[in-house]
């Protein structure tokens, strides 16, 4: 099963040094290819801060746009990482490989699969047509 690993960490505040950003590096260049050795690693990526944010919503038809974050927090969506798992226990102990998980959390977020969802829908749409 497909696990979305959401990472969430305080936004500095203040001014990172290059050593600092260094090493945080170092721990998730580290923490990916442990999961690509396991063949879990499906996909992640880091995101910019939240001030380079846009958020998009449609109201009667008409797209209205904000800068920043849809909300106020003190954590943000920093990254993610898509991971392939047996299970949620194998997610959690993926997730708990994160380095920001030690100083923010990580959202296990399960993969919707639709293939599986439509599949289960066509019995009874046949069965609504009879």
């Amino acid at each position: 099963m497909q696990y979305a690993l959401l990472i969430y960490t305080a936004e500095p505040t203040e001014a990172i040094s290059q050593e600092q950003i260094a090493a945080e590096m170092e721990g998730y260049n580290g923490f990916t290819e442990r999961l690509r050795e396991r063949g879990a690693m499906l996909g992640g990526e880091a995101l910019d801060s939240t001030a380079t944010a846009t958020t998009v919503r449609v109201v009667d038809g008409r797209t209205i746009t904000t800068d920043g974050p849809f909300a106020e927090t003190k954590e943000s969506l920093g990254g993610f990482s898509l991971v392939e798992a047996a299970d949620l226990d194998e997610a959690i102990a993926y997730a708990a490989m994160i380095p920001g998980a030690t100083h923010g959390c990580i959202e296990i977020r399960p993969v919707w699969d639709y293939a599986a969802s439509a599949a289960l829908e066509q019995p009874e749409a046949a069965a609504a047509r009879n």
